[in-house]
């Protein structure tokens, strides 16, 4: 599971990475960056496989098209990559809407006994990287308001991330961006593009548990967090 993340570079730095610019309009209603601590529900940058050449901002958790409630966003934040193809739901968008997310780092719990320690973790051969998702259009019945949504697409762990957690999202290599993003690949291309990605271009390390608060936003939250040591007990008989 993914389902916190972190995007603390500017608007330009976005741009520039991605070759695409954000539409003027959509950036001023984005939720400024930088963001330390993004949650499900909340605003992203998302570049579309309809439109690779401008950033837009969608809400994260996925609401199908067909859906009824919008509230089924909130459970939708992750698509599993083995069910693609077997849930309707994904499948129907794997074709058309695909996406990618950029990213500077996501947050995972590492569980330790009855404690549950979070760990930032990141890629070390880009200051920003793209997590593969896909992407829908959802029309509010009452408001007639139009709301683009979209999930992270998740793999199963490498070597780094199988010792904090048994899901991470599918980051994708520079070299795969463009293809996941080509409306005219196969599929099954686009499939075999969604891997773990190389253990030894990531790192991870233990942060603070303000993280676990949403309503906490700021720079501390991606510094490397040093737990206190315990004090060692001295024995009036040694």
């Amino acid at each position: 599971m993914c389902g916190r993340s972190s995007l603390t570079k500017t608007e330009k730095e976005i741009e520039a990475r991605f070759n695409a610019t954000f539409y003027s309009d959509e950036l001023e209603r984005y939720n400024p960056l930088p963001n330390f601590n993004v949650a499900p529900t909340q605003r992203m940058p998302v570049i579309t496989s309809g439109d690779a050449k401008h950033i837009r901002i969608f809400k994260w958790g996925l609401i199908p098209s067909w859906a009824k409630d919008k509230n089924i966003g909130s459970k939708m934040i992750n698509a599993r990559v083995e069910t693609l193809q077997e849930k309707t739901m994904f499948k129907s968008l794997l074709q058309s809407k695909r996406c990618i997310i950029p990213l500077d780092g996501f947050y995972e719990w590492k569980r330790s006994g009855k404690e549950k320690i979070p760990f930032r973790i990141k890629t070390t051969n880009q200051d920003i990287f793209a997590c593969a998702g896909l992407h829908d259009s959802w029309i509010d019945p009452v408001s007639n308001e139009l709301i683009e949504t979209f999930t992270i697409i998740t793999v199963g762990p490498n070597k780094l991330m199988e010792e904090i957690h048994n899901r991470m999202p599918a980051i994708l290599g520079q070299s795969s961006e463009k293809d996941w993003l080509d409306p005219e690949i196969k599929t099954q291309d686009a499939l075999q593009l969604l891997i773990p990605y190389p253990p030894e271009e990531m790192e991870a390390y233990q942060v603070s548990d303000k993280v676990n608060s949403v309503r906490i936003n700021d720079k501390s939250l991606i510094e490397a967090y040093i737990p206190p040591s315990k004090p060692q007990q001295i024995s009036l008989f040694d």
